[in-house]
């Protein structure tokens, strides 16, 4: 090996190095509560792990894991939603679900058989100091009558290495129980809700 081509080789590893540095600081979180993260330390630690949250729920094929992120966003932004383990969340609907969706309605519908919706996780651990990804979670619409102890909706989830999670039905809807009115459907934050013309 010639003395340049060492030279590159450590050059590289460097700038590896500097590039794997980057992404431990830039998950890195400073608050005492997730509560206290504002508005752009949430872009950017979404943005700091975003391409690993793309990556690793399609790595084992999971077909809404491979392209949910095809489908329509549901907020302008990530945000702590204040459920889900307090994670930071980002919510896609797919076509069947996301013109009901997206009217944010609080009351007098039924989502139509077929609505998907999947929603990326980033766990913030205040004990560590730090953000990495958690899973996408995503919930189903099935014929009516299917599953009538959850109104009909199957959660599913995928861990941020591709693999399936294991999700007890039930755990999920009391959950989302107290959203009888809306289909069992929360929202995101008002202050990031798309409009409806958007």
């Amino acid at each position: 090996m010639t003395l340049a081509t060492r030279i590159s080789a450590a050059a590289f590893g460097l700038a590896l190095t500097a590039t794997s540095a980057f992404a431990e600081d830039c998950a890195a979180v400073t608050v005492e509560d997730q509560f206290d993260l504002e508005a752009d330390q949430i872009v950017a630690l979404y943005e700091c792990l975003e391409e690993t949250l793309i990556e690793g729920y399609g790595r084992e094929g999971d077909e809404i894991g491979a392209n949910y992120r095809s489908w329509a966003p549901t907020s302008t932004r990530a945000a702590i939603q204040g459920a889900h383990g307090n994670r930071i969340l980002n919510t896609f609907a797919n076509d069947i679900a996301a013109e009901q969706y997206l009217k944010y309605e609080e009351e007098g519908f039924t989502m139509p058989v077929g609505s998907i919706l999947a929603k990326e996780s980033i766990t913030v651990s205040i004990k560590k100091k730090k953000a990495r990804p958690g899973p996408l979670l995503m919930m189903t619409k099935m014929e009516a009558g299917s599953i009538p102890e959850t109104n009909d909706w199957l959660y599913t989830g995928v861990q941020p290495n591709g693999k399936t999670m294991k999700v007890k039905q039930s755990f999920c809807h009391d959950c989302h129980a107290p959203y009888e009115d809306s289909d069992f459907l929360a929202y995101p934050m008002e202050e990031v809700r798309l409009g409806q013309d958007q």
